[in-house]
C-alpha cells in the first residue's frame, strides 16, 4: 500500500510537471488570422496596401505583448476576385491552416459567397472592404461583421448631396456585379424619395476588369447626362478615366465617383484626374485631425515612404477591432468573441466607430467633395470635405428584421 500512495503522488508530481511545462506552451500558439482578398486586377491599388496595414496592426498589437499573451499571426490567401476561389480558400484556412478568424475581402461576390461558408463553421468573419448591403442585411447571420460602410450607407448619403444640387437627368455607371448592381439601386431609390422629378436616362455595366470603356464612354456621352454617377472602382476608375479624357467627357457632364476620391486611385492618377470631379472617399489623412489618424499617418510614411490609402486604414481598422474583441471576451472561443464583437466601439483612424449588436454594420460614414488641386502635394485632394456619418443613413432595425423576415 505504501509503495502505491508513492507510485501515485510520483505520478501526480510528473502530471504537475509536465502540466506546468506544456500550459505555457499552448498559451504562446498564435491566433491565426485567415485574409482573403483578391490581389490583382481592379483590386490591387486596394489590397496591396491592405495588406501592409493588417502587417502594421499585427506588428504593433504583437510588440505589445500580443492579446491574452499570445501573437497574432496572418494567413494571406488571393481570392482572384472570384466566388468560387474564395469558398475554395476559405475552407482550407478553416479546415487546413485551422484560422481563427476571417477578415478581409473587396469583392461583394466573394464576400457573400464566403459569408455562407463562415455561417456553415460558425467562424467568425469580419468583412474589412466590401461593400454590399446584403451582407449585413438580408443575408447577415450571427458570424458575418461588417467593420466599414456598405452601399446603403453610401447610396443614401450620394442621394442627400446630389438631391440639393440642380441634376435631373441621370446616368448610371458600374461594374456588372454585386456591388455595383446594388450601390447603382441604393443611389437611385433614395434619391428618387428625395427629388421624385429626376430621370434615370441610362445606365452601363461593364465587366469587373474591363479593358476597353470605349462602347460605355459613347453611350453615356449619347444619353446626354446632367449627371452620371458611377461606382467603377479601383483599376477600372483608373482606366476609365484614361480613356474618356480624350472624348471631353469630364467637360460635357459632371461625375460623381464613388470612393474614388481615395489616394489607391488618386495617385496613380497623378495630373489624369479630372479636376473638379465629384467624388466620394473611404479615408482621408488629413481628416480627422485626431491622435490615432496622425499616429497611423506617421507610422505607414515611416513604413512605406507614401501617405496611407483607403485599402490600409480599412485593413488596420478590421484587425484592432478584431484583437480589442477578442480582450474583451478573455477568448478566442468563437461565441463569446461574436458576443464581444456585438455593439463593440474601438476608436479608430476614422474616430470611434461603433459594430451594431443585432446586424453586425459599422457605422462608418463617407467623405464627400470635389478633387481640387493642393500645392503642397502632386496629386489631388478633396475640396469642400464633408463627412456624412452612417448613423444618419442606416436602416433602422426594424427594417433590418423586416428584410430578414423577423419581428
Amino acid at each position: 500500500m505504501k509503495r502505491l500512495m508513492v507510485l501515485v503522488g510520483f505520478m501526480l508530481m510528473v502530471a504537475t510537471v509536465l502540466g506546468s511545462a506544456l500550459a505555457p506552451a499552448a498559451a504562446q500558439e498564435p491566433i491565426k488570422i485567415g485574409v482573403i482578398y483578391g490581389l490583382g486586377g481592379a483590386a490591387a491599388p486596394y489590397t496591396k496596401p491592405a495588406v501592409t496595414g493588417h502587417e502594421m496592426a499585427v506588428e504593433e498589437i504583437n510588440g505589445k505583448g500580443g492579446v491574452l499573451g499570445r501573437k497574432l499571426q496572418l494567413v494571406i490567401r488571393d481570392d482572384q476576385s472570384k466566388p468560387d476561389v474564395g469558398v475554395r480558400e476559405a475552407r482550407d484556412l478553416i479546415l487546413k491552416e485551422k484560422v481563427n478568424f476571417l477578415t478581409g475581402i473587396i469583392h461583394s461576390g466573394v464576400a457573400l459567397a464566403v459569408s455562407e461558408v463562415a455561417k456553415e463553421y460558425k467562424t467568425i468573419l469580419l468583412v474589412s472592404i466590401a461593400k454590399t448591403a446584403a451582407l449585413t442585411e438580408d443575408k447577415g447571420h450571427r458570424y458575418a461583421f461588417r467593420s466599414t460602410s456598405n452601399t446603403l450607407i453610401e447610396g443614401r448619403a450620394a442621394a442627400i448631396l446630389m438631391a440639393q444640387q440642380p441634376f435631373k437627368r441621370y446616368a448610371i455607371a458600374g461594374p456588372d456585379y454585386e456591388y455595383g448592381h446594388r450601390m447603382g439601386e441604393d443611389f437611385v431609390t433614395q434619391l428618387k424619395k428625395l427629388r421624385p422629378d429626376v430621370q434615370i436616362v441610362t445606365e452601363v455595366w461593364p465587366k469587373l476588369g474591363e479593358r476597353d470603356f470605349t462602347p460605355h464612354i459613347n453611350a453615356l456621352l449619347q444619353a446626354k447626362p446632367d449627371m452620371v454617377f458611377s461606382a467603377i472602382w479601383g483599376g477600372d476608375h483608373i482606366a476609365f478615366v484614361k480613356q474618356a479624357k480624350p472624348y471631353g467627357f469630364f467637360s460635357k457632364t459632371q461625375y460623381l465617383a464613388i470612393g474614388q476620391g481615395d489616394l489607391d486611385v488618386v495617385v496613380p492618377l497623378g495630373a489624369e484626374a479630372p479636376e473638379g470631379m465629384w467624388v466620394s472617399s473611404n479615408y482621408t489623412f488629413y481628416h480627422p485631425d485626431s491622435p490615432a489618424n496622425r499616429d497611423f499617418v506617421a507610422k505607414y510614411k515611416a513604413r512605406t515612404g507614401d501617405l496611407p490609402p483607403s485599402g490600409a486604414a480599412f485593413a488596420y481598422t478590421s484587425t484592432y477591432f478584431l484583437a480589442e474583441a477578442i480582450r474583451k471576451a478573455k477568448s478566442t472561443e468563437t461565441e463569446k468573441v461574436v458576443d464581444a464583437l456585438e455593439g463593440l466601439t474601438v476608436e479608430t483612424v476614422h474616430g470611434p466607430l461603433t459594430i451594431r449588436a443585432y446586424d453586425h454594420q459599422s457605422n462608418k460614414g463617407q467623405y464627400f467633395g470635389r478633387l481640387k488641386k493642393a500645392p503642397e502635394y502632386p496629386f489631388l485632394i478633396i475640396g469642400d470635405l464633408q463627412y456624412i456619418g452612417g448613423e444618419k443613413t442606416m436602416r433602422t432595425l426594424d427594417e433590418v428584421k423586416a428584410l430578414r423576415g423577423q419581428k
